[in-house]
């Protein structure tokens, strides 16, 4: 299930995923989309499939991909046809479209809030590293992280900005910052 905001003449489309426990009502998703259609791209706010079947934990990686990339492929078929695509979300959303860029036929990624690492809990060592996700990607990454985000801060590399907001994980305290950094990106990705 998508949300569509069209741009009034676009010359992109923004298709955003939502974190595992969340919604596409998410603050930073919600900036995000407002500052994408005043850069002209339409956007797709995408309602994961787990969540409109009423489940609250997302399936295995493989079929959590499977499924994006079937809503993506409908999308670049049906309301956003012909347009360049960029992909992305927040958190476990973000995951979703670095694993799926190329299947996608994705020209950028935005990450808001990438999960880099589990951090430790309840005296167990912290989760295995999730760089490689970011590493797989071929196309430009923009990551746009709290700067206390207990899940990590990715390194900036070549292909990929990483720009720090103050705030956590949530993405909350400095909404504005996080659109304007998308905004920003998003329309020297379509220059």
């Amino acid at each position: 299930m998508a949300r569509l905001f069209a741009a009034s003449d676009p010359r992109g489309a923004l298709v955003l995923g939502h974190g595992a426990g969340g919604g596409v009502e998410a603050p930073d998703l919600v900036a995000v989309t407002e500052a994408a259609v005043a850069e002209e791209f339409s956007v797709a706010l995408v309602l994961q499939p787990y969540r409109v079947a009423g489940k609250r934990s997302s399936p295995v990686p493989a079929k959590l991909d499977e499924s994006w990339a079937a809503v993506v492929g409908e999308l670049g078929s049906g309301e956003l046809a012909g347009l360049p695509l960029v992909t992305g979300g927040r958190s476990a959303g973000a995951r979703v479209a670095c694993r799926t860029a190329t299947a996608t036929g994705s020209v950028g990624v935005l990450c808001l809030a990438f999960p880099l690492q589990p951090p430790a809990r309840a005296g167990k060592p912290p989760g295995p590293s999730r760089l490689a996700e970011l590493e797989q990607v071929e196309v430009p990454v923009l990551i746009v992280q709290g700067e206390n985000d207990r899940f990590g801060m990715p390194e900036p590399a070549p292909g990929r900005d990483v720009v720090p907001v103050a705030g956590d994980h949530g993405l909350k305290k400095d909404v504005p910052a996080v659109a304007q950094a998308a905004a920003r990106w998003l329309s020297a990705l379509a220059a």
